[in-house]
């Protein structure tokens, strides 16, 4: 039956969904890019980046269930850290997270029409992952904005990851964290895998969930046992992961 759904699909995919993400992302890039040089910046992540990630969800459709929103200070700024398993992760997060953040993103990324040129004047954060001394000033120039409420949000596994488990972490989120010392924020996301798998154009209509869980303090945590806060947060997020939540 997925299978005949799955075909039937096809026309909508490539008639209505295609062309509305490429001129969706056009319209609202260019329109938040406007927004963040003469009104605000985070207006302009609202409207640019949760609007537009919350139309591209219903156009799919997908359906988001969140869970945990009562884990989170609109006042407190957090380093949040979410798992990566589809492109559809970043509508998931923009839509519906209800945070102001900042992203870390590839550079790769600033050369796409729209995308680009709104993530940049809003203030997203664009790392050379080609040129480590680029992307560590990227990162330094980046904290004055992770202040107010306004957060900044990492796939700490640098890349989608094909499977049912966590890839490895790496340190720059958590570095970041102990550096502003403020507290991690461990996000899980559940279900976009089989809405878009890695590496595939297979998109399908399904569901996801978004699941916030407790902001975990770096008061204890310093350089010499990082790991161990690396390994906290990995177990809190791989709780929900593959929980019953």
């Amino acid at each position: 039956m997925r299978k005949f759904l799955y075909l039937l699909y096809q026309p909508y995919k490539w008639l209505v969904y295609i062309p509305f993400l490429l001129v969706s992302t056009l319209v609202f890039g260019i329109t938040a890019a406007l927004l963040a040089i003469f009104v605000s910046p985070r207006l302009a992540s609202f409207i640019g980046g949760a609007l537009w990630a919350k139309l591209n969800c219903y156009v799919t459709p997908i359906f988001v269930k969140v869970k945990g929103r009562e884990n989170v200070d609109k006042k407190q700024s957090y380093v949040i850290v979410s798992n990566h398993q589809s492109q559809f992760d970043i509508f998931v997060l923009y839509g519906y997270i209800g945070i102001d953040f900042k992203w870390v993103m590839k550079y790769e990324l600033r050369k796409i029409p729209g995308l680009g040129i709104g993530c940049e004047k809003i203030g997203h954060v664009f790392i050379d992952r080609s040129d480590s001394e680029k992307a560590i000033a990227s990162l330094k120039a980046a904290r004055e904005r992770i202040v107010n409420g306004t957060s900044i949000i990492f796939f700490p596994e640098g890349t989608r990851r094909i499977g049912n488990r966590l890839g490895e972490f790496k340190k720059g989120a958590f570095k970041m964290a102990l550096d502003l010392n403020l507290p991690i924020l461990p996000v899980t996301i559940r279900g976009t895998e089989k809405i878009l798998p890695p590496k595939t154009m297979d998109l399908f209509p399904g569901c996801a969930q978004l699941i916030i869980g407790k902001p975990i303090s770096t008061e204890n945590f310093n350089d010499s046992n990082i790991e161990e806060l690396m390994q906290k947060v990995k177990e809190a997020m791989e709780s929900k992961l593959y929980g019953d939540d």
